[in-house]
C-alpha cells in the first residue's frame, strides 16, 4: 500500500511528507479495523478502499487547496492566510467514515474539518481517528447537518445526496462568501438543473482518480449566482 500511495500521489501531483503519508494509511487501517463492527463502508477489500476511498478522496486536495488559496510546502500543504487569523473552516456532510473530511485534514493543516454525520457511531470513528493520528483539526460532530450554524468557508460532500438538497440543508451554514463542493461521478446536469434560483454552479472540474476506472467530478456552488451553462460539450 506504502507503494502505491507513492505512486498515486506523484499522478496526482501532490506533495506529501513521510508522516502524512504514514497518517493516510494508518486512517485506511482504521477504516478497515472498525468497519468489522461499525459497517462504515460497504467496501471490504483492503484494495478497493484504497482506490474507491482514499485515492478518491485525495484527488480533491488540490483544486480544494487551489480554491482556497493554500499553498503546498515540502511536506505539508499550509495556509496562506496571515499570521494569527483563524484557521479556515470545512464542513463534511454525510462524512461516514470520514470521506473526504479526514483526508483532507491530513493533508491541510490549515483547515478546521468537521465531520458531521447523524449515525452517531461514524462520529464516534472520526473521533478516535483524530485522537489516535494525533489530528487537533479535525473534528467528529453527531447532528443534523441543518442545525448546524457555522460559518464555514468551505462545505463539502461526497455521495451525500442531490445538490438540491445539499445546499438546501446546509446552506445556513455556509460564510457569506464561502462555496459548496459537491463530488459527484458523471456530469450531473439534471441535479444543476434543480437547483434553488439563490445558487449557481461556477464550476464543473472533471477528475481523474490513480486506479480508478470510473468518471468523476467535482461540481463547486455559490449562493446569489447566477447560473452558468456549465454542460460538457
Amino acid at each position: 500500500m506504502a507503494a502505491a500511495l507513492t505512486q498515486g500521489l506523484d499522478q496526482l501531483g501532490l506533495a506529501l511528507g513521510a508522516g502524512q503519508q504514514a497518517q493516510l494509511l494508518a486512517y485506511l487501517g482504521l477504516i478497515q479495523k472498525w468497519n468489522r463492527v461499525y459497517n462504515l463502508t460497504a467496501l471490504r477489500r483492503p484494495d478497493e478502499m484504497f482506490s474507491h476511498h482514499l485515492m478518491d478522496s485525495l484527488a480533491v486536495v488540490a483544486p480544494l487547496c487551489r480554491q482556497l488559496g493554500l499553498t503546498y510546502g515540502d511536506s505539508a500543504v499550509a495556509s496562506a492566510a496571515a499570521p494569527g487569523a483563524r484557521p479556515l473552516r470545512v464542513l463534511d456532510v454525510g462524512s461516514g467514515a470520514g470521506l473526504p473530511g479526514v483526508v483532507l485534514a491530513i493533508c491541510c493543516p490549515g483547515l478546521a474539518v468537521d465531520c458531521v454525520d447523524t449515525v452517531a457511531k461514524k462520529a464516534a470513528f472520526i473521533q478516535q481517528v483524530a485522537a489516535q493520528l494525533q489530528l487537533g483539526t479535525l473534528r467528529g460532530v453527531h447532528e443534523r447537518v441543518e442545525r448546524l450554524s457555522g460559518p464555514y468557508d468551505l462545505i463539502c460532500s461526497r455521495a451525500f445526496a442531490s445538490l438540491a438538497d445539499f445546499v438546501n440543508w446546509s446552506g445556513q451554514a455556509l460564510a457569506e462568501e464561502g462555496v459548496w463542493l459537491a463530488m459527484k461521478g458523471k456530469h450531473p446536469s439534471e441535479e444543476i438543473a434543480a437547483l434553488p434560483a439563490h445558487v449557481g454552479v461556477f464550476h464543473v472540474e472533471p477528475l481523474q482518480v490513480p486506479g480508478l476506472a470510473a468518471e468523476r467530478c467535482l461540481v463547486w456552488l455559490r449562493k446569489g449566482l447566477a447560473a452558468v451553462d456549465t454542460t460538457p460539450a
